[in-house]
């Protein structure tokens, strides 16, 4: 049996590795030449990081693994090819933090890799969480789905009710939770725009009031990002030449986000969300339109099973935790509401019922 400084060590060549295959994969993809020579230079750091562990496991007496795609490099690369490598920098971040928890290689500057200097002052870091972020709320959305309609559905069936009113309440929870949900993202997503605007509106008047602390404002933001003092003179003096130029730098600077979207349109998030909450409620009532008494909910439960499973694998991809733990963490959650609700439910059938 291995020791535990030779498994710790497979655990950090495995993190190395995978993370290395992972910046390489993105470096294929990316748009921007400038971006992918980045992502290029972190997956030959992570390869030396790599090749450290190697190195100490052969000290160890230890067998080095061959190397092996993980799972989650595949799904990240999928979704990075299929809807842009800033989709899934959020996600890749957070495993960052997690793998940094856990491996003590010197991490520190992989996350300002990220996009160049140039890229960095033309594009806001919380722009780029805002639109990764899309993969977790995917995730979440349809975990609240299904986890809400499978009570639903076994409260329903503890007490006993006919396999028309469980498809009923069913399909009516999926629509009345999807819609809520809908409502909820839109005004989450329309206030935060109005908030944004309400403060971009502040920061206008400001630079047409007194340009002269818009110029100091812009010049503190490059001195803070390295440049010098008189260059972040320069270049702010410059920028403040254009008012339209001082406002996006200074929004994107202080808020975080990008004055052309204001963090998304509130109608793409309410229909996301209806739509991924249906997903994950779908699952556990499906059976009932085809099945009938025990079989429909032996079917319900299979069903909700598979998509735990799946959204327990998506959820593993942003967390950083193993795919068995975030599968196994989904069902002790999802059994217990449903063991609950079924309770509930067969003891209000019993006393309703005399």
């Amino acid at each position: 049996m291995p020791d535990h400084r030779t498994r710790r060590y497979r655990i950090n060549l495995r993190i190395e590795r995978d993370n290395a295959a992972l910046y390489a994969r993105l470096a294929e993809l990316a748009a921007d030449p400038r971006l992918a020579h980045a992502y290029r230079r972190i997956a030959e750091g992570e390869r030396s990081n790599a090749a450290f562990w190697e190195s100490r496991l052969r000290e160890q007496g230890a067998t080095v693994p061959p190397p092996r795609t993980g799972l989650r490099v595949r799904a990240l690369g999928w979704f990075a090819r299929a809807f842009g490598t800033e989709f899934v920098m959020p996600t890749v971040v957070r495993l960052e933090h997690a793998d940094h928890a856990a491996t003590p290689v010197d991490r520190s500057g992989h996350r300002d890799h990220f996009l160049p200097p140039q890229a960095r002052v033309a594009r806001g870091h919380n722009h780029r969480a805002q639109s990764g972020n899309t993969l977790r709320a995917a995730v979440l959305g349809a975990n609240d789905g299904l986890v809400s309609n499978v009570s639903l559905v076994m409260g329903m069936a503890g007490a006993a009710a006919s396999d028309r009113a469980v498809l009923l309440a069913g399909l009516a929870g999926l629509v009345a939770g999807a819609c809520s949900m809908a409502l909820g993202e839109w005004l989450s997503v329309n206030s935060s725009r109005e908030f944004y605007q309400a403060q971009i509106t502040e920061r206008a008047e400001r630079l047409a009031v007194a340009p002269e602390d818009g110029v100091s404002h812009i010049a503190g933001i490059y001195r803070g990002k390295g440049l010098g003092r008189a260059e972040a003179e320069h270049l702010a003096e410059h920028l403040t030449e254009t008012p339209r130029a001082a406002l996006d730098t200074v929004v994107r600077e202080d808020l975080g986000v990008d004055p052309s979207e204001l963090g998304g349109s509130a109608w793409s998030a309410a229909l996301s969300s209806f739509c991924l909450f249906a997903f994950g409620a779908a699952f556990p009532v499906a059976p009932y339109l085809f099945l009938h008494g025990h079989p429909a909910l032996l079917g319900s439960a299979v069903a909700a099973a598979a998509g735990l499973a799946l959204i327990g694998t998506g959820t593993s991809l942003f967390t950083g935790r193993g795919m068995l733990f975030s599968i196994a963490r989904q069902f002790a959650i999802t059994v217990a509401a449903a063991a609950i609700t079924y309770g509930v439910g067969h003891l209000l059938g019993t006393v309703i019922a005399g």
